[in-house]
């Protein structure tokens, strides 16, 4: 098979069988990876010349993007689709002075949150019409998923104007009740803290922004939040504490006081997620659920956020949950293994107590 049928078959038996990662590297087999373990899907390592050659076609299928931008830089992120089989965000790359590529498959259809596990207080997110919303969690844990998610229920049930900024765009949200504006890094805008900028211009009732990568377009975001738009982000932190003193210590020490205090007066929640192996051989959800109320908001204010947690816990009734009490959930309701509850713990002592 040569050029698009060796590359759709590549495409198309990764979602047949279920992968989340393509990795295109030279020396090795084309391999998916299914539920965190490797599946070779060439019987043959790829060479240079092949590997080259893919990728150029995955360069071609992304209306003939310019592959001059990964020579000349060395890194090039951006989507792609392939009608009838489904959409991947593909980071290109040079390593070793040779192309390779890692590609995240992103199904067609918008996820179904109950199949994914998204507890109500999360998806009743979507019902905040200003303030800041943080999904949080590692690389590859399902945030853009999540937030795909809450969007949809927006797009089903008000009357809004949608701005997603992302890089690159992932999940195709239809204008429903709402319209949808999707804009993606470096193919329709320059940056996130530059579009976001512009995004104040568009008349926008919701922002989703990608990332919040670095202080200026964290700035920016608090603002656009301060200003009566409800604003979904992502950053790479576990854990509500963590992601406040990640804000917090990501701005000049002269500036913290006032960081500290536009954040409790925005911050609405921080739902941190990250994906457990299950003992079916799958992967599952558990989330830590934090809702700012004035308790949490004072914390914030006074930089007293290692105290959240106690509050956290005693918010059941909220919807709240902390990452150890739904890890713990999970291991109850026999999903997970007692090895993967302690593993992923985030208190790994105390947990190990609870599970003896």
């Amino acid at each position: 098979m040569e050029g698009f049928e060796t590359l759709e078959y590549i495409l198309k038996e990764t979602l047949l069988k279920g992968g989340s990662d393509i990795y295109i590297i030279p020396g090795s087999p084309v391999t998916t990876k299914v539920n965190e373990k490797f599946i070779a899907l060439t019987e043959e390592k790829q060479g240079t010349a092949n590997c080259t050659s893919l990728i150029e076609k995955i360069y071609q299928l992304a209306g003939n993007r310019d592959i001059n931008r990964l020579a000349a830089e060395g890194d090039d992120d951006f989507s792609f689709g392939l009608a009838h089989v489904g959409r991947f965000r593909c980071n290109a790359f040079k390593q070793r002075g040779t192309f390779a590529a890692v590609l995240r498959a992103v199904p067609f259809e918008l996820p179904n949150p109950a199949n994914l596990g998204i507890p109500k207080a999360v998806m009743d997110l979507s019902s905040r019409r200003h303030g800041m919303v943080l999904v949080t969690g590692p690389a590859g844990s399902g945030k853009s998923t999540t937030l795909s998610c809450i969007i949809d229920r927006i797009n089903n049930e008000a009357d809004a104007h949608i701005i997603t900024l992302e890089d690159p765009i992932e999940f195709i949200h239809p204008h429903k009740r709402c319209i949808v504006t999707q804009r993606e890094i470096m193919n329709d805008t320059q940056t996130f803290a530059h579009a976001l900028r512009s995004a104040l211009r568009q008349a926008p009732d919701v922002i989703l922004l990608g990332e919040m990568r670095d202080y200026e377009t964290i700035q920016t975001a608090l603002t656009a939040a301060e200003t009566g738009h409800l604003l979904l982000s992502t950053l790479h932190t576990v854990g509500a504490s963590k992601t406040i003193d990640r804000i917090v210590d990501s701005f000049p020490a002269s500036q913290q006081a006032q960081v500290r205090m536009q954040l409790s007066l925005v911050l609405k929640a921080v739902v941190s997620q990250q994906l457990i192996p299950s003992v079916n051989g799958g992967l599952v959800a558990a989330f830590e659920v934090m809702l700012v109320d004035n308790a949490i908001a004072n914390m914030i204010r006074e930089g007293k956020v290692h105290q959240m947690d106690n509050v956290i816990y005693a918010g059941a009734a909220q919807g709240m949950t902390t990452m150890d009490n739904d890890i713990l959930r999970l291991y109850r309701a026999g999903t997970i293994s007692k090895e993967n509850a302690l593993m992923y713990a985030i208190n790994q002592e105390l947990m190990a107590k609870k599970l003896n």
